[in-house]
């Protein structure tokens, strides 16, 4: 029975590899199919070592620890998942497969330690980068943004607008802004070419 079973999955996983190599696979133009939606959650659920699938979150949850991870994730997530954790975002959409929405309820029916598992380590071939550093055991930022993945569902519209200050901005929006602070400081302004009043 055992070797059914393991045939089985031997041959699924070959008609899956010889999908995935015909020509035009590799584009990330696509939209995945449930199939290897499904698949891919499932392959990503097993991979995770059971110390993590089955790890609680070790940080408390505090105003705090809940304001630390909303900066965190607006300065460096939110470019790809967006700041409610939609993924609507330039890039987002233009992964293979597209960045998730966070507060989809597959998303939040991860445990703690399958979500700490994806952001310290990534998931590889989507776009998710590793963002832990050192040791699982020392990292706080990535168990400090599970609390904030949990809070997305629910983020208001007002932190929503906090957040976009916290955002990263581009070289243009930051000469802008230093244009803006000196003309604001008495300076002489001249407006940026192609700029006129």
């Amino acid at each position: 029975m055992k070797l059914l079973g393991t045939l089985g999955i031997l041959s699924i996983g070959l008609v899956l590899l010889t999908i995935w190599l015909l020509p035009g696979s590799f584009s990330a133009k696509g939209t995945p199919s449930d199939l290897e939606v499904t698949l891919a959650r499932f392959a990503r659920h097993w991979a995770t070592p059971s110390a993590f699938r089955d790890a609680n979150n070790p940080i408390p949850v505090e105003p705090k620890i809940l304001a630390d991870a909303l900066h965190h994730f607006a300065d460096h997530c939110a470019n790809c998942h967006g700041n409610d954790g939609s993924g609507k975002t330039p890039m987002g959409p233009n992964f293979y497969p597209p960045v998730p929405d966070l507060r989809d309820p597959m998303i939040q029916a991860m445990s703690d330690g399958e979500l700490f598992y994806v952001i310290h380590y990534g998931v590889r071939f989507t776009g998710m980068p590793a963002w832990g550093n050192g040791e699982p055991e020392k990292d706080t930022e990535s168990w400090k943004l599970v609390h904030f993945i949990r809070r997305l569902p629910h983020i208001t519209p007002e932190e929503v607008r906090m957040m976009k200050t916290m955002n990263p901005s581009t070289q243009a929006e930051r000469d802008e802004q230093e244009a803006l602070d000196r003309f604001l400081a008495g300076e002489d302004f001249e407006p940026a070419a192609g700029h006129h009043h």
